[in-house]
C-alpha cells in the first residue's frame, strides 16, 4: 500500500467522522427521547387510574405526546372531569389543552388551555369560566411541589343558580395567582402562601358592598395553614379534615381600590361547625360613604375606635396612608358583622 493511499484513507475518515459521530448522537438521542416518550404515557395512565380510585374521573380527548427532540408536550383536543366527591356529581369541561416540558428541565411544567370551562355543580348549579389567555407553570423537585402560577387575560366568571333569573358574574381585565409552600411553616403547620392579583374588576355584589360604579383592582397575600387536607383535591372529605385538623386562612394583605375608595384588611377565617366561613378581620378604609347602604363616611375614625377597630401602630399607620380604621368585620353563624352591626347581606352558605 502507497503513502499516497494510506494519506487518502485518513483523509477520508476525518471528512466523514463529524457526520458519523452526529447520526450515532442523534439515534442515541432519540432513544432517550422514546424512553420519555413512554415514561409519560405510563405516569398518565397511572395518575389517571389513581384518579378514578379516588372518585375523580379525567378524560383527556385524542391525547397525544410529541415534542420531538427537545421537548415533551402532551396533548388534549378537550380536557374533562366528572367527580362524585361531593355527593352530587360535578363535572367540569375544557377546550383544548397542551403541557410543555423541556426534556433537560422535567420538573418544569407549562399549562396552556383555551376556554371556556363549563361546570355542573351541586344543587344545580352552573359555573361558565371563559378567557382571552390563560397560562399556568408549575414547579417540582422530584414529586415535590415548589411553586404554581396562573396568568389569566381578561377572565369571566358566570355562576347561575337553580331559580335565578340573572347569573352572577365576575370579570377582570388580568388576573394571577401564585401558591408556594412556606418556607419556615410548611413542614411544621403545612402551611403554604397564596398571592393574588386582580385587575379591572366588577363584581355585583362588590358593587352592592361598596357602590360607585368604579372598576376594582385586588391584592391579596395570605397563607393557608394545613394545606396537606388538599392533597388528594377540593372535595368535603377535604374540607372536612382541613376543618377539624385546625386550618385557617390568615390574610396578611388584602388592599382593594375602587376609584376614590381604598380598603386595607387583615385577619384569620376558618370553617365553623356549621362548615360556613367564620372568622374576625380588621379593616380600615378611604373614600367610603356607604358599605351596603350603612352610611359610614366622615364617623369611620370615631366608629372604629369605639367599637374595636384597629388601634396601636396599625392604626398609626393606616391614619398616615390616609385610610380609617372600621369595627372589625366578623363572620359568624352565617352572617356578616360590621362591630354589632349585622350588614344586610344574604346570609353565607355552607361550603358542604
Amino acid at each position: 500500500m502507497s503513502d499516497t493511499t494510506s494519506a487518502r484513507r485518513q483523509g477520508r475518515f476525518w471528512l466523514y467522522a463529524p457526520f458519523v459521530l452526529l447520526a450515532l448522537l442523534a439515534a442515541g438521542w432519540s432513544g432517550i427521547w422514546s424512553f420519555a416518550h413512554s415514561k409519560v404515557d405510563q405516569e398518565l395512565d397511572a395518575g389517571i387510574a389513581r384518579e378514578a380510585r379516588a372518585g375523580r374521573n379525567w378524560t383527556c380527548q385524542d391525547r397525544s405526546v410529541g415534542g420531538y427532540p427537545f421537548r415533551i408536550e402532551v396533548r388534549c383536543a378537550s380536557l374533562a372531569l366528572t367527580s362524585s366527591r361531593w355527593g352530587d356529581e360535578v363535572k367540569v369541561d375544557a377546550g383544548p389543552a397542551v403541557a410543555v416540558a423541556q426534556v433537560w428541565t422535567p420538573g418544569h411544567i407549562i399549562l396552556q388551555m383555551t376556554g371556556p370551562m363549563l361546570a355542573s355543580l351541586p344543587q344545580g348549579r352552573k359555573a361558565a369560566l371563559d378567557w382571552k389567555y390563560l397560562g399556568a407553570s408549575l414547579h417540582l423537585s422530584g414529586l415535590a411541589f415548589e411553586r404554581f402560577s396562573l396568568v389569566m387575560g381578561e377572565p369571566v366568571l358566570t355562576v347561575t343558580e337553580p331559580g335565578q333569573e340573572a347569573a352572577e358574574t365576575w370579570r377582570a381585565a388580568a388576573a394571577e395567582a401564585h401558591l408556594r409552600p412556606n418556607p419556615q411553616r410548611f413542614s411544621s403547620e403545612g402551611t403554604v402562601d397564596l398571592a393574588v392579583n386582580a385587575k379591572g374588576g366588577v363584581l355585583a355584589a362588590l358593587e352592592a358592598l361598596l357602590g360607585n360604579g368604579q372598576l376594582a383592582d385586588l391584592d391579596l397575600q395570605a397563607s393557608l395553614s394545613r394545606a396537606p387536607s388538599f392533597r388528594r383535591g377540593f372535595n368535603p372529605d377535604a374540607l372536612e379534615a382541613w376543618r377539624t385538623a385546625g386550618g385557617g386562612l390568615e390574610v396578611t394583605k388584602l388592599a382593594l381600590t375602587k376609584g376614590p375608595t381604598r380598603l386595607e384588611a387583615t385577619g384569620l377565617v376558618g370553617l365553623d361547625e356549621t362548615h360556613r366561613p367564620a372568622g374576625r378581620v380588621s379593616v380600615a378604609v378611604a373614600g367610603v360613604d356607604r358599605i351596603a347602604g350603612i352610611k359610614v363616611g366622615g364617623l369611620t375614625a370615631g366608629l372604629g375606635a369605639l367599637l374595636g377597630g384597629r388601634t396601636g401602630d396599625g392604626g398609626q399607620s393606616n391614619t398616615a396612608a390616609g385610610l380609617s380604621p372600621l369595627p372589625p368585620l366578623v363572620l359568624r353563624e352565617g352572617r356578616v358583622f360590621l362591630g354589632p352591626l349585622r350588614l344586610p347581606l344574604q346570609p353565607l352558605q355552607p361550603l358542604y
